[in-house]
Parts: structure tokens; sequence; C-alpha cells
């Protein structure tokens, strides 16, 4: 298993750098070339979330991505560092709060890219993973 981390400070100029590092992470992994436009937007959308939730909580820690290589299979965690309240919201964003609909938009978008989408949100922080199925190489015949 192979994994590439990646932290960055939450400013949303990052965001495109992760895109950037995920797309070439994921087509080296075997994902399909396809599905890359889906790999970027997805990546794009969670990291904005984490920065967002990052900027409004007054948050200083990075946000940490993990571009992970298994067998048969390639992931990305996204991760930040805000606390959530047991029912998944963040503390002191009120549900008719534009902010939290922007949120929730995110999740929606995620969801709506990657068959795979697993979101894990407590009190020191959240995560979203995102696996997408891979290829092996095709294997180099030798020279006759």
């Amino acid at each position: 298993m192979a994994t590439v981390e990646l932290r960055f400070s939450a400013l949303p100029e990052h965001v495109r750098t992760a895109r950037l590092v995920a797309a070439a992470v994921a087509r080296r992994a075997g994902v399909d070339e396809a599905v890359l436009d889906e790999v970027r937007l997805a990546v794009g959308e969670a990291c904005s979330r984490a920065v967002g939730l990052h900027q409004n909580g007054g948050i200083t820690e990075p946000v940490k991505v993990s571009l992970i290589e298994e067998e048969k299979q390639f992931s990305i965690e996204v991760g930040d560092e805000a606390p959530h309240t047991p029912g998944g919201g963040v503390p002191g964003v009120a549900g008719d709060d534009p902010e939290a609909e922007e949120d929730e938009m995110g999740l929606a978008v995620i969801s709506g890219l990657v068959d795979d989408v697993e979101v894990k949100a407590g009190p020191d922080g959240g995560l979203i993973r995102m696996t997408w199925p891979t290829t092996p190489p095709p294997l180099l015949s030798p020279l006759a």
C-alpha cells in the first residue's frame, strides 16, 4: 500500500494544488482516465469544504489529504480539524445558515461524483473518504 500525504494551510488558493496532485497520483495508481475529472472535482469539493470549516472556526491547523493506493482501489481522505456535533453539524452553525447549506451542497456534489464515499465527523474533526476502482497496468511484452 502506497500513501502520499499532503497538508496545506486552510486557504482557497491551495485547493487547486490538491486537485492537481490528487489527479496525478490517481492516474499513476491506475484510476481510469475517464474518471479523473470526477476525482479532481470531488477532491476540490472536499478540500474547499475543509478550508471553509477551518476558516469559519478560526482553526489554524492544516487541511490533511491522504492519497492511498491499495490493491484494486485508490482512496483519497480529506480531513478537517473542525469540531462536529453528534448530529453531524458544526457547533455555532444554524440549520438555516447559508454556510450550513453550502456544506450540505458540497457533500451532495461529492456523493454525486463518487460511488464509494464515507463521511465521518466528531468532536476532533471530520474525514471524507472517497474510493475508486483501479485497473492494473498492462503487462509489457518482451521484445522478440
